[in-house]
C-alpha cells in the first residue's frame, strides 16, 4: 500500500493548461478529494505565484487557521483534480468564485480589481 497521501500522483497529471505558477491548495481538495467549493486570486506573492488560493468550502475557522493543511501546488496539478477550474483561471487578482452548488460552474462572489 502506498504512502502518498494525495489524491492524484504526479505521473498521471496531464498537461491541462498552460503554465501558470503555482498556488495555494487546501489538503481537503489535494487529499481527501474534494472538488473546488471557493476559489480566489491574490496579488502574486513571488514571480512563481499564480495568485490562485483554492477551496473546497467544507473547511472550518479552525482548519484555515492551521498553514499545514495548506501546500502549494503547480496550478495545473489543480486543474487535472478539477478542470471545471480551468475556465476560470485568467481572471484577473481580486476575484472570487464559489461553486454552483451541484454544478461545474462556478459564480462570481466579488471582483475588486
Amino acid at each position: 500500500m502506498s504512502t502518498f497521501p494525495y489524491k492524484l500522483h504526479p505521473n498521471d497529471v496531464k498537461e491541462l493548461i498552460s503554465p501558470m505558477g503555482y498556488c495555494y491548495a487546501s489538503d481537503m481538495i489535494t487529499i481527501d478529494g474534494h472538488k473546488v467549493g471557493f476559489m480566489y486570486r491574490e496579488p502574486r506573492e513571488e514571480d512563481d505565484d499564480s495568485g490562485w488560493r483554492f477551496y473546497s468550502g467544507l473547511e472550518t475557522d479552525e482548519y484555515v487557521e492551521d498553514e499545514h493543511h495548506f501546500m502549494m501546488f503547480d496550478l495545473n496539478y489543480l486543474a487535472n483534480l478539477d478542470p471545471a477550474i480551468i475556465p476560470y483561471l485568467k481572471a484577473k487578482k481580486g476575484a472570487e468564485y464559489e461553486r454552483v452548488e451541484g454544478t461545474d460552474k462556478f459564480s462570481l462572489v466579488d471582483a475588486s480589481f
